[in-house]
């Protein structure tokens, strides 16, 4: 990525007039001056401004960018071809459709703020768009273009209208920008941004209403055509008790493994040094489980409480709801999600987890929990001083059997038995879905039998998993499995049930990789 100093494009954006001691609020349309607003006037305005603009104008400070000239990064490399580009266009061409005599550009830009289409039918708006740089393959994140629209609604993971002299810099005061974060429909992650821009004399009391509309309609259209699923609401943050995670001290911790006992060893000496640990691993890998087990055995009746990040909407009372339990001697919170937190957000917790933090080797009031150490959010980050891995559940195959009788008696509150094929087929499954996925898989089989046997397994874990399935791939896969797992039936039996002949039956169960432990793949089965 290269600024754009030279070569063909350099020409198309001509550098901002600048005048010594005030700046320069251009009409975009004439392209002449028509006022000179003191920067002083913009700081005071600024200070009377919501709580959000002034944190987002106090970051781009932090980041050194200039009041006068608005300068993204340029590159000439765009994913064209990625899902969020593909349904965000859709939608798009469609709102466009609607407000086709609106002087209003409407775009999409990635999670990093590189614009990757825009759309428009107003040439006016889009030359004067052009000379701001604010055009496919710049990045207008804050800390590449200051206070706007889309960088502050990707800072802050919220829906975001960012007025004329809301813009930290001049150039942009000429405009209205109203930007809604995409959310992945699936895992809840940042995906890009809507936004929408218009001139700032025009109306835009509906600006900010069309780009929200906007933003679910790509996230709903998303999840459609990943999974063949109707929307589905977000899960709302919530506080919850972790007593050892999903483990108690009365059953003890099941797992065995090498390298799940290193990991709680790690977090606990560290624990133990008064260190800030940040655990990390892949979703449902069991990270708060490691860092409660690690805290229990230290101090066994402390109370543990799990913050989990929530919808951005929530944040505000989510933080007021856990964080006075910080001030309590007799209680430690495991905070998780913080790649999901509003940059408000995370400056605001920063600042009180510096209040509470703890010095003298004296075991820390909070620990963190995120996907990597990256996802941690950089007002956060300088707490961190250990990170150790919780490892996934495919490198330690040894925890899974024993796992699964813990969920079996959490669930029904007895001990259940598992047949020799289940347990096979359990034992050899890759859990893609780790610690949480067998969670699931077993509490279904066992709400359904005394004795777990094959057939009472979700199908995903008779398959090889080696590719993601279409919603009717998907169908026919589970339909396969129910009638392979039916008790004494056969191969041709089978088939007959399906509707299909035996050679087609075999074709399917090497496409989708079916293994069911104790039957044999002969032409007699």
């Amino acid at each position: 990525m290269v600024q754009v100093t030279s070569g063909p494009l350099a020409g198309r954006f001509p550098p901002t007039t600048r005048y010594e001691g005030a700046s320069v609020v251009d009409d975009p349309r004439a392209g002449t001056p028509t006022s000179l607003a003191p920067l002083a006037d913009a700081d005071l305005a600024v200070r009377s401004a919501a709580p959000r603009l002034r944190a987002s104008w106090r970051r781009s400070e932090q980041y050194g960018l200039s009041h006068d000239e608005v300068a993204p990064v340029f590159t000439g490399s765009l994913d064209t071809g990625s899902l969020l580009y593909e349904c965000a266009s859709r939608v798009l061409t469609d709102l466009q459709a609607t407000i086709a005599n609106e002087p209003v550009s409407l775009m999409v830009a990635d999670r990093e703020g590189l614009v990757l289409a825009r759309l428009g039918g107003d040439p006016t708006i889009t030359a004067s768009l052009d000379r701001v740089h604010l055009a496919p393959g710049f990045f207008y994140a804050e800390r590449n273009a200051g206070t706007n629209g889309l960088g502050l609604s990707l800072a802050d993971r919220a829906p975001s209208l960012v007025r004329a002299a809301d813009h930290y810099c001049t150039e942009l005061r000429g405009y209205t920008c109203a930007a809604a974060p995409v959310l992945d429909p699936v895992s809840g992650d940042l995906a890009g941004s809507i936004n929408l821009t218009t001139w700032s004399d025009s109306s835009s009391d509906l600006l900010l209403a069309l780009a929200q509309a906007a933003a679910g309609a790509t996230s709903g259209l998303m999840l459609v055509r990943s999974t063949g699923r109707a929307v589905r609401a977000a899960p709302r943050g919530q506080v919850v008790h972790v007593v050892g995670g999903h483990l108690s001290r009365d059953t003890g911790d099941p797992c065995a493994s090498a390298a799940w006992r290193a990991a709680v060893t790690d977090v606990g000496t560290a624990t133990a040094a008064g260190r800030v640990v940040a655990v990390v691993g892949e979703e449902g890998a069991g990270k708060s489980t490691l860092a409660a087990l690690a805290r229990r055995r230290l101090v066994a009746r402390q109370r543990i409480l799990h913050a989990r990040a929530p919808e951005a909407a929530d944040v505000a009372a989510w933080l007021e709801l856990w964080t006075p339990a910080l001030r309590d001697e007799d209680a430690c919170v495991l905070v998780s999600g913080l790649h999901r937190l509003p940059a408000w957000a995370a400056g605001d917790l920063a600042h009180t987890l510096e209040g509470v933090h703890h010095t003298g080797g004296r075991p820390q009031p909070f620990a963190f929990t995120a996907p990597d150490f990256a996802a941690i959010p950089e007002q956060l980050a300088p707490l961190v001083d250990t990170v150790v891995e919780a490892p996934p559940l495919r490198h330690r195959a040894e925890d899974i059997l024993p796992l699964a009788h813990h969920f079996a008696h959490e669930e029904r509150h007895r001990t259940l038995a598992f047949t020799p094929r289940a347990a096979r087929s359990l034992a050899g499954y890759s859990w893609p879905g780790n610690v949480a996925q067998l969670r699931r898989v077993v509490r279904e089989a066992a709400s359904r039998a005394d004795v777990v046997d094959v057939q009472h397994l979700a199908p995903e874990v008779l398959d090889g998993g080696r590719r993601s399935l279409t919603r009717l791939e998907t169908l026919e896969r589970d339909e396969i499995v129910r009638c392979l797992t039916e008790p004494n039936t056969t191969i041709t039996r089978a088939a007959e049930d399906l509707g299909i002949g035996r050679a087609t039956l075999y074709r399917k169960i090497a496409q989708y990789d079916i293994t069911i432990p104790g039957r044999s793949a002969g032409p007699h089965g």
